[in-house]
């Protein structure tokens, strides 16, 4: 099978043919035909498939005729993060540069001004992120009632980064009539339901069984105590031989802590995530990408469906809490059949996650044997920190600890007389009449003639 067989025009055949490529992926093999007929479509393929193709490459044969007004986008692709976004505008450029397409790209960090001036000389392609997408349809500057076709791209991560509710109001301010190309890389129910909302008796296109990683992919797992985590790290990265790599960490703040060690450490290491500026993300991924830069700390959110097609190494600083966020780091590398490597550095306190990694590739992930670094057990309790000494977790004190000294006395001793700590001491109860609880003191009132304390009242 080759491009020339799925019906797209000699203008797209000639640009795919100036990007060196010959034959097309499976997931594009059978979209494209299909979207070229007008047809909703369900797509559900790994990362590094080459999805992205599978529908820009039709879109740009279905637009060409055609011609956008000013602030009426022809056709609407949403996308979780601003660096997928780009990336699919950058394909869009590539493969339609024999067409007369215009595109815009939405995504924040960027200035209103210039995107309010693109939406105003007419678009036929659309790209954005919901947020600004939302933002800008406030302000008046986006008609939506001339979109033919809408592209809901890596629609897993949408839904994990809360955007559903912005995708269900963007989705109302379309025409009913339209064309839906729905992508996903794992199709859990939650996605399932909102694909049956979006989309009209689709066409379901699924190339390999839901979050399963490429088999170029050369998977290992260290199994490392939580303070040698950056030593093991260190190790690994001593040890392989790495072209280039993307280092995962679950936290932001995480990222930051990480590159500043490797850094002091003699490592060629950058951060990338959400709290940079936009241009900084850009810069840094442009180094990343050139070669310049061998080491990128990023965030599952700043990563996500980064088109970077020579990874060499994937390695997971952190085990993540989802089990299909471990498929997509991992795809980043092994992409279009070449192989890769992908290490995940684990604590005893990861078990849980880990095992359900396990179970959802449905194998065992190999454990690797560092030199300078312990290896843990899954068991193994962590070691909790108290003032600056290492305290055993088992439960309950030592045996030693549990005594106290003799020549200390107990605190539960009994208290020091009253009349040794200045006070006086209370006066006894009346043995003879304890209910009055006068003590030594007898009003004068009970002591007058015929008063008997006690006679019952009358």
């Amino acid at each position: 099978m080759t491009f020339q067989n799925l019906g797209l025009s000699e203008e797209t055949l000639k640009a795919v043919e100036d990007s060196g490529y010959t034959e097309p992926t499976p997931i594009q093999e059978q979209a494209i035909p299909v979207v070229l007929m007008g047809r909703d479509v369900l797509g559900c393929a790994q990362t590094g498939t080459g999805k992205t193709a599978g529908f820009t490459l039709p879109m740009i044969d279905m637009l060409t005729s055609g011609r956008a007004r000013a602030r009426m986008p022809r056709s609407l692709i949403l996308e979780p993060t601003r660096e997928l976004a780009a990336q699919v505008n950058e394909n869009f450029d590539r493969y339609g540069k024999y067409h007369r397409l215009s595109t815009a790209l939405l995504i924040g960090g960027e200035s209103f001004v210039d995107q309010e001036k693109a939406l105003g000389r007419g678009v036929d392609v659309l790209i954005a992120t919901p947020g600004r997408m939302i933002d800008l349809f406030e302000r008046g500057r986006i008609l939506l009632s001339d979109v033919k076709v809408l592209v809901i791209d890596e629609a897993d991560r949408m839904l994990d980064m809360g955007f559903i509710p912005d995708i269900e109001r963007i989705v109302g301010l379309l025409p009913r009539k339209r064309q839906t190309l729905f992508f996903s890389a794992t199709m859990p129910a939650e996605i399932r339901k909102l694909a049956d909302n979006f989309l009209d008796d689709p066409k379901e296109i699924a190339v390999a069984p839901p979050a399963s990683p490429a088999e170029t992919v050369d998977q290992q797992l260290a199994l490392v105590h939580r303070d040698d985590k950056r030593a093991a790290l260190r190790e690994i990265l001593r040890s392989e031989d790495i072209e280039n790599g993307l280092v995962f960490c679950n936290r932001k703040r995480d990222v930051d802590i990480l590159v500043k060690s490797l850094t002091k450490h003699g490592f060629d290491a950058s951060a990338l995530h959400g709290d940079m500026p936009q241009f900084r993300r850009t810069e840094t991924l442009d180094r990343f990408r050139s070669g310049e830069l061998r080491l990128l700390v990023a965030s599952d959110v700043a990563a996500r469906g980064l088109d970077i097609p020579r990874v060499s190494h994937v390695f997971n600083f952190d085990v993540p809490i989802h089990a299909e966020d471990y498929v997509h780091r991992i795809g980043r590398t092994g992409r279009a059949g070449r192989p890769g490597t992908a290490i995940t550095i684990a604590e005893p306190e990861d078990a849980f996650h880990a095992g359900r990694i396990e179970k959802l590739i449905g194998r065992d992930v190999p454990r690797r044997t560092l030199e300078t670094v312990d290896a843990a057990n899954w068991d193994d309790e962590p070691k909790r920190r108290r003032r600056g000494r290492t305290v055993p977790a088992e439960r309950g004190a030592p045996a030693e600890r549990s005594a106290a000294p003799k020549d200390r006395p107990s605190r539960r001793a009994a208290p020091p007389a009253a009349k040794e700590r200045g006070r006086r001491a209370a006066p006894p109860v009346d043995a003879q009449h304890p209910d009055t609880a006068f003590g030594e003191h007898i009003p004068a009132f009970l002591l007058r003639p015929g008063a008997d304390p006690d006679a019952q009242s009358a």
